[in-house]
Order: structure tokens, then C-alpha cells, then sequence
């Protein structure tokens, strides 16, 4: 059985592409996730702000793709985030503190 997770790709105010998830990331819809994120080229900002529920087979495809992606997390994920080291890779930020990526 598939988790629900939604996922709308558009273009921010500043014009960064930009992918949000909606509902959980888990091994059973990983590969939409990188479905998602590989048809984006260049960077990328990921809205997870959304997302109640991470696990490490969505780490794994977040890590696959951190040299082109910025992450905004609810405060809920940041702790993952940080303890899974993908923070130190990929620039995280929390939805009241979000920060335009640049080209």
C-alpha cells in the first residue's frame, strides 16, 4: 500500500523552481519523489513543510539529489535533518525563516 504524498512542482516569487510535498515520505513513494526531483533541473527549492512523516528511504533519495536542492522543513523534520547530516550538505530552513535560493 502506497502512503499518500502529493507532489506540485512551480516556480516561487523569485523564480526558483520549486517542488512541495504534501503527507508522508516513505519507501512506498520514494520513487515518485525522485521522479520528481530528477525532472528539475539545476537548483531547486523542496517545501516539506507538509510532510509529517520522513523516513531513511526518503533521506536516501534526498541525499541523491543534495547538490542542487533547498530544503524549507517544518520544525517537525529539522531534527532529522540535522541528526541525518543531510543539513550539512543541502541548506535547510524552516518555513518562517525561508531563504531564496540562488541560480
Amino acid at each position: 500500500m502506497t502512503t499518500p504524498l502529493t507532489l506540485t512542482s512551480g516556480r516561487r516569487a523569485d523564480g526558483a523552481a520549486l517542488l512541495t510535498a504534501t503527507g508522508e515520505i516513505d519507501m512506498s513513494n520514494t520513487d515518485a519523489l525522485a521522479e520528481a526531483l530528477g525532472k528539475i533541473p539545476g537548483p531547486l527549492v523542496l517545501d516539506l513543510t507538509a510532510v509529517e512523516y520522513l523516513d531513511s528511504a526518503g533521506l536516501s533519495v534526498l541525499f541523491a539529489h543534495a547538490d542542487h536542492i533547498t530544503l524549507i522543513a517544518n520544525p517537525l523534520l529539522t531534527p532529522v535533518l540535522d541528526i541525518s547530516g543531510l543539513s550539512g550538505l543541502a541548506p535547510v530552513h524552516t518555513a518562517e525563516h525561508e531563504v531564496p535560493i540562488s541560480s
